[in-house]
């Protein structure tokens, strides 16, 4: 496999939350799972992938309208938290890699942030465990912007908070909405699919890895691979 070499420098690398710092769109899939069934329906065979990246009313409008359901998004979504915080503590893992990731990017100096479509409250309590926080500059979350993924909006904030353009900053996305958003914004996005989101349309992405330790992201963060860029 040939090396990756972006057009520009990148300066500054963006996180998504879930799915990509925790597997907690493992625990998502549960939960809409259990939700389907008690209501005694068929699940549609789209409904994990179009609720998948969004922000949560937006998410739940999805399941709502294809489900055809009468129940109010408030109502969902209430239902949906309770259940996820049920079988949080059972199934809660950090993604592969990603502490090996932290801490290379840390070693080269790289400014970091998180940028999710999840609410403020829910961040900052997974960022909480394994005393995640204070590794990032900062996190962008739904109430940040007017408009959810796949638009563009949190990663053009993102990069504008990292004080690098668009292009300079690595997006790392593990769902086909946030890779397009990444994509849209300019930036150079490497997509870290996962047991639900394997079947995700990547082709906007400059590289899907295996995890976020993979090699080909490692060696993008280099200082040397960052230095080749900027003389070229």
């Amino acid at each position: 496999m040939a090396h990756l070499v972006p057009d520009r420098p990148i300066r500054a690398v963006a996180f998504d939350l879930d799915g990509l710092i925790y597997n907690t769109e493992h625990v998502f899939n549960r939960t809409a799972v259990q939700m389907v069934a008690n209501r005694n329906l068929p699940m549609p065979p789209d409904l994990l992938k179009s609720m998948m990246g969004r922000r949560a009313e937006e998410s739940f409008l999805v399941m709502k309208q294809m489900l055809n359901l009468a129940d109010s998004i408030e109502s969902l979504q209430q239902e949906a938290w309770a259940s996820f915080f049920d079988m949080l503590d059972l199934h809660l893992r950090p993604m592969p890699g990603l502490f090996e990731l932290l801490s290379h990017l840390e070693t080269c100096q790289l400014p970091k942030a998180v940028a999710t479509s999840s609410p403020r409250w829910y961040m900052e309590r997974m960022l909480g465990r394994h005393e995640l926080a204070s590794r990032f500059s900062f996190a962008l979350t739904a109430e940040d912007v007017k408009l959810g993924k796949p638009n563009p909006e949190i990663y053009l904030k993102a990069a504008a908070g990292l004080g690098v353009d668009p292009a300079e900053m690595l997006v790392l996305e593990d769902s086909e909405a946030g890779t397009r958003a990444a994509a849209a914004a300019g930036a150079f996005v490497i997509s870290v699919p996962h047991e639900h989101s394997s079947h995700h349309d990547f082709s906007v992405a400059k590289r899907v890895a295996k995890q976020l330790d993979d090699v080909l992201i490692m060696e993008l963060l280099s200082p040397l691979a960052r230095s080749t860029v900027s003389a070229s």
